[in-house]
């Protein structure tokens, strides 16, 4: 299982990677891998503000659908439009490709709040 060391995690399966004030959000490899098949991503939250564990969007597999949290706050800058035609970038390469948002983080603090690869590791017994 890909857990890469320079990203954030969350206990419910998003990544973040932070460049700046900017992050780029996906899901995790775990979290695709228990998913299955993606079908469809459901993002609609551009220009939004948005707080931290708030909804913003919806990934469905072939025998489920799972909402996506914010881990951070922040404004959302961009939604990954290539997820709209190729929805299976998420089970391929969640980390590249696969990146579902980009948003402004408006409290850099909350970062403290994620878990880092090792804890994520523990967090799903890897």
């Amino acid at each position: 299982m890909n857990i890469p060391d320079k990203l954030l995690y969350t206990k419910d399966h998003e990544w973040v990677r932070i460049e700046g004030d900017i992050a780029f959000i996906g899901i995790t490899d775990f979290a695709q891998g228990e998913l299955g098949d993606i079908v469809y991503v459901e993002v609609e939250t551009v220009g939004d503000t948005l707080e931290i564990e708030e909804v913003f969007g919806s990934v469905e597999a072939v025998k489920t659908v799972s909402d996506l949290f914010m881990p951070v706050g922040g404004d959302v800058l961009e939604v990954n439009e290539a997820l709209e035609s190729a929805p299976e970038s998420l089970n391929a390469d969640p980390y590249g490709d696969g990146w579902i948002l980009k948003i402004r983080v408006t409290d850099i603090s909350e970062l403290e709040g994620l878990l880092s690869a090792d804890a994520y590791k523990a967090e799903i017994g890897a």
